[in-house]
């Protein structure tokens, strides 16, 4: 099982957050980072190659035996075409995409009579991008980003039908969707390409719950469970870890204008979801991280990191259990 890091979990400490007054990270400083966690590969916004020597870059997972992965956005086929053949230059494995409409949180109100309509767009944007991905034998995932839900990701790739396209799964985020994760897993499984490791704690509220961060392994993922299930269905995939993001994420399942632009859900889908909310949320109005409560960068960056190591560690042991 190979598991590597994204700079999307620690973003003040990389300097990818404008407010943390730090340097960017660098692309060899990130795969270094994975290295020095003991991890095997990075995933990498593409962003972060803007300038950079991508030979070097290229040359440097190699000789350290890492995978990587590249991660952007968006579904225009031109953009994602650059991006898959900048990621056969590099060799990695799968370029990552979120595709946006929803607002993170599962929200799809803002666009609600639209909805369709944007499928269509991305399914025709997507499509047109896989045809780049099969010719320079690079994968092309959509990642589940609290906007997608299982139903519209089968939907896609079962109409693209290509094994160089998939979903990047983050194992958190079918709670913003309203899923109970690992059922999420058993649908889109054997469209699995790429995993991001993700734990919250669960919260809740009179609209739903909220979702906020927690190091992996201390919130309600089961990761034992999770883990003997990609081992069955795709037991090659690339993983990586990604804590969730600083600010939490309000899933309003309980407002009576959420659901119209969502596939139709049974009565026993909710429930069940629900019930898993319930077995698992904090009563505790301690919810914001440091971030939410306005401390200093020093304080951000540290918290990050602590949950980086924590995390870590929690992989670690459970790998060699």
């Amino acid at each position: 099982m190979r598991i590597g890091l994204t700079a999307y979990g620690t973003v003040f400490s990389m300097g990818l957050a404008p407010q943390a007054g730090r340097p960017r990270i660098k692309p060899i400083q990130l795969l270094e980072r994975a290295g020095v966690c003991g991890l095997a590969g990075a995933e990498l916004p593409a962003v972060l190659l803007e300038g950079e020597d991508i030979d070097a870059v290229a040359r440097y997972a190699r000789e350290h035996h890492l995978f990587l992965n590249l991660a952007t956005g968006g579904y225009a086929p031109e953009k994602l075409a650059e991006t898959l053949e900048l990621g056969a230059r590099l060799g990695v494995e799968t370029v990552r995409t979120v595709v946006g409409g929803a607002q993170i949180g599962g929200d799809r109100r803002l666009i609600a009579n639209r909805w369709s309509a944007f499928l269509e767009e991305m399914l025709e944007g997507l499509g047109a991008a896989t045809q780049v991905a099969e010719r320079v034998g690079v994968n092309l995932t959509v990642e589940n980003h609290q906007d997608l839900a299982s139903e519209e990701l089968l939907w896609l790739c079962n109409a693209i039908d290509s094994s160089r396209f998939g979903i990047t799964l983050d194992t958190g985020n079918p709670l913003a969707t309203a899923e109970e994760p690992l059922d999420f897993v058993r649908r889109i499984g054997t469209h699995l390409k790429n995993v991001h490791l993700k734990d919250y704690w669960i919260f809740p509220t009179d609209e739903g719950y909220r979702l906020a961060r927690s190091p992996i392994g201390q919130g309600v993922i089961d990761f034992p469970q999770l883990f003997a299930m990609v081992r069955e269905l795709c037991p090659d995939i690339t993983m990586s870890l990604e804590m969730g993001a600083l600010e939490a994420r309000h899933i309003r399942v309980l407002a009576d204008d959420y659901w119209p632009a969502y596939p139709p859900r049974s009565a026993a889908q909710l429930a069940h979801v629900l019930r898993f909310v319930y077995a698992h949320v904090r009563q505790s109005e301690n919810w914001q991280t440091p971030f939410e409560r306005h401390e200093p960068a020093e304080a951000i960056v540290a918290y990050e990191e602590q949950q980086l190591r924590e995390s870590v560690a929690y992989l670690k042991q459970l790998i060699h259990a």
